[in-house]
């Protein structure tokens, strides 16, 4: 049985002001920017990246099964001849064209996620709590920049019920044409942290960057806001400006909207006991982390506002699991034993790497086991990097990690920072710092990899997995993104 048509191409058409080289199908099931991965019958876009033009893959992508190219009036006269086109003067407007049009004719509760922490696993929550209650569709991945929002409205099917987006930034300016596209009823931002702050004077300029979300909510739509975190009046005296419908508070503070009463920590499990809305409920996460319960209180606020029933939504983030490298977890089997690995190499900044640190303090090594940390360079983060790898030793100590193997020049500083008994080696770059690692691993440890996606920890995690063949373990993880 076919896939059921996402698009017309007479709609597509139309919405790119464009026009259609025969053989066209009727219809496209799905849209790609990836010849090596797209389903048959997807409409394939050649969009022009940094590295490489998808012009050159659209041979390939209709020898795989596109319905359709979605290809520039420039590079025409290079494709075949006799091929399925459509033509746009350019391919990555020509997808924003085909993403309003998707807006345009969604009916259901559209919500957006930002912050510097959080975004994708909250969105991921989202994903999880309302597909109980109706079709829902979410960004794929961390499909957060100004290809990957116009690329997941696109791909939105006209009958969703709820539709959830991720918006992502590193400079101001990013979020709001994001946002302008993706016109959220609900729009949420997780926390403000010093991330990306090479780019920014403050940590308040970085509030103001995440606040332009509220340019593109729709008139009467609510916004959801961080109560415990500095920037709290700042981000709501701007909801007001932009005339925002409801400003709704999470946090532990007294007087948020939704609150926190009691957070209880198991080593695979979190429970909670919350005040969401005016209305009380009890409730286990599928996975570790005070961090977790705060971002939750954020996703029932949002799913109640958004017509669920709290109850089931509630019930539902039993079932949260970790996305690859944000603190999935697995055993390697060790000669005579095992240890627990940690992988939270996705990606870093010091929100992040403190939570998994404290996550990490939560894990129960074996009768000889230890707490291994394996940390790469947080990037992004200015003149204020040294210092902040620096102040990383305190949590360490605090949350008894026994080892801290490190990689990259900003590491350094933490390293040096460190207790020499817990030192447990220092290199470079990440793949030095392997061999270190791989040797140290005896069974009972705890091991958490974790660091910013350029500092190439992930490599640590594979080497790992394949000299000791791993299998599942807990489902437990950092809620972040």
């Amino acid at each position: 049985m076919s896939a059921p048509a996402l698009w017309s191409i007479r709609a597509m058409v139309a919405a790119m002001h464009a026009h259609g080289e025969e053989p066209l199908p009727d219809s496209v099931g799905g849209i790609s920017i990836d010849s090596r991965t797209l389903t048959p019958g997807d409409a394939f876009f050649a969009i022009a990246g940094d590295n490489r033009d998808g012009h050159a893959f659209v041979e390939s992508a209709l020898k795989a099964g596109a319905g359709v190219a979605v290809v520039a009036a420039s590079k025409r006269d290079t494709l075949p001849n006799n091929a399925p086109l459509i033509v746009v003067e350019d391919v990555l407007e020509g997808l924003r064209d085909l993403a309003r049009a998707a807006r345009a004719r969604l009916n259901g509760k559209v919500i957006a996620v930002t912050g510097s922490v959080g975004k994708t696993s909250t969105k991921e929550a989202l994903r999880l709590v309302l597909d109980r209650e109706g079709k829902t569709h979410a960004s794929a991945a961390s499909y957060n920049n100004h290809w990957g929002v116009p690329l997941s409205l696109a791909r939105c099917p006209g009958d969703a019920r709820f539709a959830i987006f991720e918006l992502g930034m590193n400079h101001a300016g990013e979020i709001a044409p994001l946002s302008q596209l993706v016109r959220p009823d609900i729009a949420i931002i997780t926390t403000v942290a010093p991330v990306h702050l090479e780019y920014f004077k403050s940590v308040d300029d970085i509030a103001d960057a995440k606040a332009e979300i509220f340019e593109g909510l729709m008139p009467g739509g609510t916004v959801i806001l961080n109560c415990d975190i500095p920037q709290f009046k700042r981000m709501a005296d701007r909801a007001q400006e932009a005339r925002v419908g409801r400003v709704v508070s999470f946090g532990e503070s007294e007087g948020a909207d939704a609150r926190l009463i009691k957070c209880m920590l198991q080593p695979d499990s979190t429970t909670v006991q919350a005040h969401i809305l005016g209305e009380e409920v009890t409730y286990k996460l599928g996975a570790p982390g005070k961090h977790l319960a705060m971002n939750s209180l954020a996703v029932l606020a949002a799913a109640k506002i958004a017509g669920a029933d709290l109850a089931l939504s509630a019930l539902a983030l039993a079932g949260l699991q970790p996305a690859s490298g944000r603190g999935t977890r697995s055993t390697l089997e060790l000669p005579g034993g095992s240890a627990l690995l940690i992988d939270e190499s996705y990606n870093a900044n010091p929100v992040s790497m403190r939570a998994a640190i404290a996550l990490l303090g939560q894990a129960q090594p074996g009768a000889l086991g230890r707490r291994i940390a394996v940390l790469g360079d947080m990037l992004e983060l200015g003149d204020q990097s040294a210092a902040l790898h620096r102040d990383l030793a305190g949590p360490l100590v605090e949350h008894g990690i026994d080892l801290v193997f490190c990689s990259g020049p900003e590491m350094r500083n933490l390293y040096d920072a460190l207790p020499s008994n817990r030192r447990g080696g220092y290199a470079s770059q990440s793949s030095a710092l392997e061999p270190q690692v791989l040797e140290a691993v005896s069974d009972g440890d705890a091991i958490m990899i974790k660091g910013s996606f350029g500092s190439k920890m992930a490599p640590i995690v594979k080497a790992l997995q394949r000299k000791y063949a791993p299998r599942a373990a807990t489902n437990g993880a950092a809620m972040q993104g």
